[in-house]
């Protein structure tokens, strides 16, 4: 198996890929780029197995609706919002709250937060690749899932927080965690890219999306409970493991 692990940014500049290719009880990480574009993820896609990708695949089924009502001066479906309950609603998917349930993490919201911007270019990609290699479902039962790295890191035990940045003390504990994942993960050859990942966030965290790949096409993360199936479909569900870090080399 070949898993792609994307790190998506609104702007390529920002954009990672990391593909990790599993055989024989290991994995060897093949490929690591910074700078990323569409054109290349979805390459990187034909080329691959099973793809985590670190960004919103679709956004609250209730946004929609609101955005239409206020649009066309229709009063009922805005209403239906009045409040933070409701506000709630339309910028947090059922997904969201359920890895916070399961995590205690909560995700940016991708109709109100940083997310926007990424979760639109991730709407042109998904298109993309619906037209060279058919469409994938939201839900990450095709050959694309949604994934979230810091909800990877905690439940595989590794302690990952304050490594998002650009100064010394956030490589520095870049460092130290990318050492944990050494320890962790004995059997993840990174094939020379250490010091690339401790240089940057984003790369890292591409490499966690391909990981958590793996555990998604085993099936070992969390699947929409059959109450969010539906939702599941339509909004996305971010797949986070449901099984120690070990267990993706089998």
């Amino acid at each position: 198996m070949k898993t792609l692990g994307v790190d998506l940014a609104a702007a390529t500049r920002k954009t990672a890929a990391a593909v990790i290719e599993w055989a024989d009880g290991g994995a060897r990480l093949v490929h690591l780029s910074l700078n990323v574009t569409d054109e290349e993820i979805v390459e990187l896609f034909g080329g691959t197995d099973m793809t985590g990708i670190d960004c919103p695949v679709g956004w609250p089924d209730a946004f929609l609706p609101f955005l239409a009502g206020h649009l066309n001066f229709d009063a009922r479906p805005v209403l239906d919002h009045d409040g933070i309950e409701g506000r709630r609603l339309l910028a947090y998917r059922d997904t969201d709250r359920f890895v916070t349930r399961a995590t205690g993490l909560i995700p940016l919201s991708v109709s109100a937060d940083r997310l926007a911007h990424p979760a639109m270019r991730c709407a042109v990609i998904q298109a993309k690749i619906a037209r060279d290699h058919g469409p994938q479902a939201r839900d990450g039962s095709g050959r694309l899932a949604e994934v979230y790295p810091a909800a990877s890191l905690k439940l595989w035990g590794i302690h990952a927080r304050g490594y998002k940045g650009r100064g010394i003390p956030e490589a520095e504990r870049l460092a130290l965690i990318v050492d944990s994942l050494v320890q962790a993960a004995p059997w993840l050859d990174l094939a020379g890219y250490r010091d690339a990942l401790v240089a940057s966030d984003d790369m890292f965290d591409a490499v966690i999306a391909s990981l958590t790949a793996r555990a998604a096409g085993l099936g070992q993360t969390f699947a929409p409970p059959e109450d969010h199936a539906a939702a599941a479909l339509s909004e996305g569900w971010i797949h986070v493991p449901s099984g120690p870090l070990a267990a993706l080399t089998g």
